[in-house]
């Protein structure tokens, strides 16, 4: 009954709109006043929570994701990705997909990916003679692999609350965002095949070679990250720090277009951010360690366990209620409300935390391009100029593709294993 109160407590205080970090940490206070707990505890879980070196990691990424936006390397991206593969069928649509694979390893953020080239993009979509609401629609599909390659906030956060390690969370989201990416491209391919769209012509070597090069600024940014933790150099709160001296040197010495102002008023906007994502990190270890002490997870894995004992049959529970819960919360918000339950549930099957982790970030971040909540769609449809239901049909056929992403990376684990097992051997059982 005192776990159902605190449940009942939570949504009641979401749905009134309460801040997420004020709901958890209100129902946490609770439940230990009603158990008799010292109220001292949960300021003591809380503090732990954030006090620790892998946590720095989550600012620093917030600032060298800012410092690479402000060195305007966007209008790089795009010429190189054009050069690379605008002669595909869809032309600019393919541009704008592979383009999101790129700026994904500067930003780690679908929101950020969908405003950054859905402003350059969708206009020129339009101009080219894209219908506007497809424009958006690609925008927002290409949009969802920003948190999953590296860097990624949603992995670092993920794998803070649910103790997993984020060295191997980030190189687990390479061959799983370049999966994505792939899928949406070949559909892409045959769906502008099929509506007649338009495509340049080939790009020649010299031109090639020239948008390459120019855009390689943005391309080593997320190759240092992973080199770096790879070869063992830094760790990955390390790689961070070194990603933010890469984007000040970028930006205050080889381009010379950020001046202090600007520097200044990214690291407030970022000390904001990241003070924002550290407070709810804060409250909902505090959450957390109520439902485990109520053995939460154990109960979930019991109820489970009478569905079936096969952790794919698990696997293909756990993907269908995650892409439920992201159409009604936003994905940081579910993600730190339900990693520190799940992952004690899906390890109790045999399935592997790193890589349930790729899968929830992706199925959480599908809620953004989905309605109710649907944030990515808010964003494309303001820049297309469209009402939202075109903007909603448009985007109907590339869940397709999305979807058949999902079902490769659970059916294929070593999509997500492969390079973290490579980098730093494979678990113990």
């Amino acid at each position: 009954m005192l776990v159902a109160s605190v449940l009942g407590l939570l949504i009641i205080l979401l749905i009134a709109g309460v801040p997420l970090f004020f709901a958890m940490g209100a129902v946490s206070a609770f439940y230990m006043y009603m158990t008799g707990i010292p109220i001292a505890l949960m300021s003591q879980r809380m503090t732990a929570s954030v006090n620790g070196f892998l946590i720095l990691a989550i600012p620093f990424f917030y600032l060298a994701g800012e410092l690479m936006n402000l060195c305007r390397l966007t209008d790089k991206i795009i010429a190189m990705s054009r050069a690379l593969v605008g002669h595909i069928h869809g032309g600019l649509a393919q541009v704008n997909i592979f383009a999101s694979m790129i700026f994904a390893g500067m930003s780690g953020s679908a929101t950020a990916d969908t405003a950054a080239l859905g402003s350059v993009l969708i206009p020129g979509m339009k101009k080219e003679g894209y219908p506007p609401e497809f424009a958006a629609a690609v925008t927002v599909a290409s949009a969802m692999v920003g948190p999953i390659i590296p860097p990624s906030i949603g992995m670092i956060v993920y794998g803070a609350l649910a103790d997993v390690s984020i060295g191997r969370l980030l190189l687990a989201g390479i061959v799983p965002g370049v999966t994505i990416i792939v899928v949406e491209m070949i559909f892409t391919y045959f769906l502008a095949k099929k509506h007649g769209y338009p495509r340049y012509a080939r790009a020649k070597l010299p031109e090639v070679a020239k948008a390459t090069w120019q855009g390689m600024p943005a391309v080593l940014f997320p190759v240092i990250i992973v080199a770096g933790i790879m070869s063992g150099i830094f760790t990955p709160t390390e790689a961070a720090s070194v990603a933010v001296l890469y984007g000040l040197l970028l930006g205050v010495v080889f381009y010379r277009n950020v001046g202090p102002g600007e520097l200044w008023a990214t690291v407030l906007r970022v000390a904001w951010g990241s003070t924002r994502v550290l407070i709810i990190v804060a409250a909902a270890s505090a959450f957390s360690w109520v439902m485990i002490r109520e053995n939460v997870p154990t109960t979930i894995a019991a109820g489970l366990s009478t569905i079936s004992t096969d952790p794919l049959v698990i696997l293909a529970v756990m993907v269908v209620f995650l892409l439920l819960v992201g159409l009604f919360m936003v994905a940081s918000s579910a993600e730190v409300v339900l990693a520190p339950i799940l992952v004690p549930v899906v390890t109790s099957f045999g399935i592997d935390p790193v890589h349930f982790g790729v899968l929830m970030v992706l199925c959480l971040i599908i809620g953004g391009g989905t309605p109710p909540v649907g944030v990515l769609l808010f964003i494309a449809q303001d820049i297309a100029e469209i009402p939202f239901s075109r903007m909603v049909r448009a985007m109907v056929p590339y869940y397709i593709p999305l979807f058949v992403a999902i079902v490769i990376i659970a059916l294929f684990p070593q999509l997500s294993l492969w390079i973290p097992n490579l980098v730093f051997g494979a678990p113990s059982p």
